[in-house]
């Protein structure tokens, strides 16, 4: 957050929340809010996780809208990939905690796993790698038959992709290829229904990750 000099990151209509990751290590993560939350939670409750800016969370009325950043890990890495396991092992007894509660919740950001062959460009060549292991695959088609909806396919059935592990610079016009579609917006099933339109905007590149937009008729 201290980084962000320039009043572009802070938008005059837009309520801005950051958490960091305490060691600058990782990207942090942040939420803009149009309206006001009746509050803002930072962390998730995991002591080896929370200080890492994996999770921030900015709940409204009825609803909870949280911004995730999770571990990211090599094949080689076996230190980074039993970390990136032990995260979604706490993170999936939580969704499922959090469901008995009176609330919704859509919760956006790297999710770090793609679910199927058509979420990958070249699934052949991703089979076993990080974000692509059964395992992985397994939690989160777990995840979506246990009350949660991956709000992208609610309203789209494109093969549209979110990530480019092998991206060029940023000022490379050349096409993009080798894309996975990992940046997820996961919402609790009664908001299921509610997604009216979803796309990943490709206009212009920001970083090897594209935004994912999506509309949902909500009132806060």
């Amino acid at each position: 957050e201290y980084d962000l000099q320039d009043d572009l990151y802070f938008p005059r209509d837009y309520n801005a929340y950051f958490f960091d990751d305490v060691g600058g290590k990782d990207n942090g993560v942040a939420i803009y809010c149009k309206t006001l939350p009746k509050a803002i939670m930072t962390g998730l409750g995991f002591a080896d996780y929370d200080m890492q800016g994996r999770y921030i969370q900015a709940d409204f009325q009825d609803l909870s809208i949280g911004c995730l950043l999770a571990p990211t890990a090599a094949a080689d890495d076996h230190d980074a990939l039993a970390h990136k396991n032990q995260f979604f092992e706490l993170l999936g007894p939580h969704l499922q905690k959090v469901r008995n509660k009176r609330r919704d919740y859509i919760i956006c950001g790297g999710w770090e796993i793609a679910l199927d062959d058509e979420d990958v460009e070249d699934p052949d060549s991703a089979d076993g790698q990080p974000g692509f292991m059964d395992t992985e695959r397994a939690w989160l088609g777990e995840l979506l038959d246990r009350g949660y909806a991956d709000a992208y396919r609610q309203a789209s059935d494109d093969n549209a992709f979110t990530f480019w592990p092998d991206a060029p610079d940023l000022d490379d016009t050349s096409p993009l290829t080798g894309g996975w579609r990992t940046d997820l917006q996961i919402v609790s099933e009664d908001l299921a229904d509610l997604v009216e339109h979803a796309a990943i905007y490709t206009g212009k590149r920001f970083s090897r990750h594209a935004p994912l937009i999506i509309d949902y008729d909500l009132d806060l």
